[in-house]
């Protein structure tokens, strides 16, 4: 049976046309899109790029609108903060004061393009983790970045116990309230102490499970070479297409920004 995939429930698995695109392409690309707009400091760029990437994901993933809208919600959040920050802290012209309280244009401009970037950056974590299976993940990794068998197989070895955690977590509950009495309408005690003994059962299996995993990778040779791949991850044509794509709209969108006088770098912190 097929692992199911990063973030999503078990037995879900991963659809669309960036779910056949291999994992480690795909990583290589958000860590390029990240770096990239660590030196952008405009809120012009990075929202061009969000709504690229925003069109992009929603095409290629299937996600519905109403969940990416949610999975949207933690970034939207901290770039809201981030936002408010440097809108009030931030030095420059003051565009509205009141008492202690004062807006600068320049905070305004960084604060969104921070807001901006974090966006972006979401929406691509977004895609990624949709479409792609945590253990066809860890096996590109081996093959294509080079990442050693012990790395390898023990991420996936914990992939796996915290894929099983909620099961254990239902389990023990149920287990608690064979002893325990319910609640007056009908549910599981839901107090502190209760959640603190259903808690440290879990970490007890935890522990003991994983030590039990441990002893199983080492009796079957893990970390001996050479090792061969029951299913493996191929690097097609078509990975290097979308590569080249994502890199090529990445600098047109730099390049046209530059040419309309948007494009700032990270000297607007310092300007």
């Amino acid at each position: 049976m097929s692992a199911p995939a990063v973030g999503r429930p078990a037995g879900a698995a991963a659809v669309g046309v960036l779910a056949r695109r291999n994992p480690t392409v795909k990583l290589g690309l958000l860590f390029v899109v990240s770096l990239v707009l660590v030196f952008i400091l405009d809120p012009v760029t990075p929202a061009v790029l969000y709504v690229l990437a925003l069109i992009a994901v929603a095409a290629s993933t299937r996600i519905a609108p109403r969940a990416l809208a949610l999975l949207h919600l933690p970034f939207a959040a901290f770039g809201l903060g981030v936002f408010l920050v440097n809108a009030l802290s931030r030095p420059g012209e003051v565009l509205w004061s009141a008492g202690p309280l004062r807006i600068t244009v320049e905070g305004l401009s960084v604060g969104a393009s921070l807001a901006l970037r974090t966006l972006v950056i979401g929406v691509l974590a977004i895609g990624f983790i949709a479409s792609t299976d945590g253990v066809r993940l860890m096996h590109s990794l081996h093959q294509q970045a080079r990442l050693g068998p012990r790395v390898t197989y023990a991420v996936l070895a914990g992939y796996r116990m915290l894929q099983e955690m909620p099961r254990e977590w239902q389990t023990i509950r149920q287990a608690h309230a064979v002893r325990a009495p319910l609640r007056p309408d009908g549910t599981l005690p839901r107090g502190a102490t209760a959640l603190a003994r259903a808690s440290f059962a879990l970490l007890v299996i935890s522990v003991r499970k994983g030590e039990r995993m441990a002893q199983s990778l080492e009796s079957r040779g893990l970390g001996l070479s050479p090792r061969t791949t029951w299913r493996p991850v191929r690097l097609s044509a078509a990975d290097w297409l979308m590569a080249a794509g994502v890199l090529a709209v990445l600098g047109a969108v730099l390049l046209v920004s530059a040419m309309l006088g948007h494009l700032e770098g990270i000297d607007a912190l310092f300007g």
